[in-house]
């Protein structure tokens, strides 16, 4: 996965921006205003940062030697994973999937409605 398919991939879904909050080389998604997805555009290999259950986090850093716990990030929850990896795409959009899953369960039942999360 190259960083225009992971940027491709995480606007095509619902209620999500894009924005560099913190620099000019750190592009960040969210999910109605909710940081799901970090990529640092001038990091060589390139890599995402990615939401993660604190369990799975741990399984997926013994399973790839392309992933470890995200710099500058709570290390419980976030992942780093490399895009030019062992892991295959269809792989690393499922992370980002659950990364994106997790932030929007996490949202009030209400918000989800607004949304249109849940009817």
């Amino acid at each position: 996965m190259n960083i225009e398919d992971l940027r491709m991939y995480c606007i095509s879904k619902a209620h999500v921006s894009e924005s560099f909050p913190f620099d000019e080389s750190t592009l960040v998604f969210k999910v109605s205003d909710k940081m799901f997805t970090l990529a640092g555009l001038e990091r060589i290999p390139h890599a995402v940062n990615v939401k993660c259950n604190p369990d799975l986090a741990v399984e997926l850093r013994e399973k790839y030697s392309s992933v470890t716990p995200a710099f500058h990030m709570n290390k419980k929850h976030w992942n780093t994973i490399l895009l030019a990896s062992e892991m295959s795409t269809d792989e690393i959009k499922k992370w980002i999937d659950h990364s994106y899953d997790l932030v929007v369960n996490s949202f009030t039942k209400k918000k989800q409605k607004e949304l249109g999360f849940i009817k």
